[in-house]
């Protein structure tokens, strides 16, 4: 079964869950890696060595459940979960620890399970089957609340991991396969295509004004036309509006009130 170390890339899998294993220390990273290689439930397992470099893996790996240790150095698995819980598409959060006085907390961030180490093979088992039932039971999200819901995007800056939320980007530029978040305060480079962006902030307002630019709607000031030529204004920015996408951006903003559409 194919696993992913701290620093390399998940070999595909074509069934069974995605799990992200939090551990500090490497013998028990292994350990744990293990373990979950071993249940027929579990499709891929990623490691992280700390709860950053997990951030880090979430921002661009569909995760299931992350198996996470709570006394980590930095960002610990408690910080680590109340941050996931943020997140537009929520993993399950299994905490694998050997101190027992966090068991309310975990109760309080909505964890699936608690594990005490030493892990058992059959405790661990049922921590899985868990997630699994937790999986099969929870509804699908209505659409149009989950329009209404912010995201956190976690973002690097100088060795340091921030976290922007999706109302506060302005617009999104390509930079090669990466995108780059534009917030008041400045801009963000993310390993997440624009195209993936432009999919899965449709329906928070973003819409594609040219190949190379994703802009929010909610953030547009001003719509200018001259001569067949578009722009928006967003924070005194202007922004061309390719021809091709001109009608895109006249059916989306011909839904917020109050603004004027391109004419």
């Amino acid at each position: 079964m194919p696993t992913q170390d701290d620093r390399g890339a998940a070999v595909p899998h074509t069934r069974g869950l995605t799990a992200l294993v939090v551990d500090d220390e490497a013998p028990a990273r292994s350990e744990l890696s293990y373990l979950l290689e071993q249940d027929d439930r579990i499709g891929t397992v990623l490691t992280a060595s700390s709860g950053t470099d997990a951030l880090r893996s979430l921002e661009h790996e569909p995760v299931d459940v992350v198996f996470s240790d709570i006394n980590m150095p930095g960002l610990d698995g408690m910080e680590l979960a109340r941050i996931v819980a943020r997140f537009a598409e929520r993993p399950q959060i299994v905490f694998v620890t050997a101190y027992d006085e966090h068991a309310v907390d975990a109760f309080a961030v909505a964890a699936t399970d608690y594990v005490m180490k030493p892990v058992r093979p059959d405790r661990l088992a049922e921590a899985v089957r868990r997630v699994v039932t937790g999986l099969a039971e929870a509804p699908a999200p209505a659409p149009a609340p989950a329009a209404l819901e912010d995201e956190t995007i976690p973002v690097e800056l100088g060795g340091v991991t921030r976290f922007v939320q999706r109302s506060q980007i302005r617009f999104a530029r390509a930079q090669g396969d990466y995108a780059r978040l534009h917030t008041r305060d400045g801009s963000h480079l993310v390993r997440i295509p624009l195209a993936t962006l432009e999919e899965r902030w449709a329906s928070a307002g973003f819409v594609r004004i040219h190949r190379s630019t994703l802009v929010s709607t909610n953030h547009v000031e001003e719509v200018r036309s001259d001569h067949g030529r578009v722009t928006v204004v967003v924070e005194g920015q202007e922004l061309q509006v390719s021809r091709r996408h001109a009608r895109d951006l006249r059916e989306q903003m011909l839904q917020l009130p109050g603004r004027t559409p391109p004419s």
